[in-house]
């Protein structure tokens, strides 16, 4: 088990959240429903997660999708798969655990997770990193502590409270969404973005637009984050 240690800002990863959600914002239904993509805009996302060291995600896509987090159609390509998971939790029998020998996963935690639960997640080839002492994992230091093992950028699949963690931290360099023409609705359905937001609209994340495509149904709009 590694002690992540903070580091400068200038030393972390190339970050791009990509989502995919309907027209009013949603990446899943209140069911937990998130098979939004068409096919056309699933091969660009195994495209682009080919072009990445790394994936991210939270806790509750990982226990609600029990995600692969691999690329397919295109081979020799094993980005580093990373959970943001701050007590542990990540269950034995999620895939990626299971196959945590054969493809690079690692777990970030604080220092408040179980030390026993930390050794069982390492014995089954898991990579642990303490990040931080508080209640969550410090997204910079795990930030750091990646670009030191020599991943360069990352590809964040997160669920609306780690994108929100990651933009308010100001760790994000670039937005890639791919919108379904659907609206879902519900008030308990996740939001791209969750968290406490922003109190006025003028203090919200800028972007800038640097393209669009259509893929099938879908239109993918992409960013760059300027603040």
């Amino acid at each position: 088990m590694a002690l992540a240690m903070p580091g400068s800002r200038n030393s972390r990863p190339y970050v791009i959240l990509n989502a995919a959600m309907s027209l009013d914002g949603k990446i899943a239904t209140y069911t937990g429903d998130s098979r939004m993509s068409s096919p056309s805009d699933l091969r660009r996302v195994h495209r682009l997660r080919a072009s990445v060291d790394g994936i991210m995600v939270g806790m509750r896509t990982l226990l609600r999708d029990d995600p692969k987090l691999t690329v397919k159609f295109a081979r020799g390509r094993k980005p580093h798969r990373i959970i943001v998971d701050s007590t542990a939790q990540t269950p034995l029998t999620s895939y990626v655990v299971r196959t945590a020998r054969e493809i690079p996963t690692i777990v970030a935690v604080t220092s408040r997770a179980p030390k026993n639960r930390l050794e069982i997640l390492e014995r089954r080839g898991v990579k642990v990193f303490v990040c931080g002492k508080g209640p969550l994992v410090s997204v910079k230091i795990l930030l750091q502590t990646l670009r030191k093992l020599g991943i360069r950028k990352i590809l964040l699949e997160g669920g609306g409270a780690l994108n929100w963690s990651m933009l308010s931290s100001g760790l994000v360099d670039e937005v890639s969404v791919a919108i379904t023409p659907r609206i879902l609705g519900g008030e308990k359905a996740v939001s791209l973005v969750e968290g406490k937001g922003r109190g006025l609209v003028r203090d919200g994340v800028k972007l800038k637009l640097l393209n669009t495509a259509k893929y099938g149904p879908d239109l993918v709009v992409r960013y760059k984050v300027l603040s």
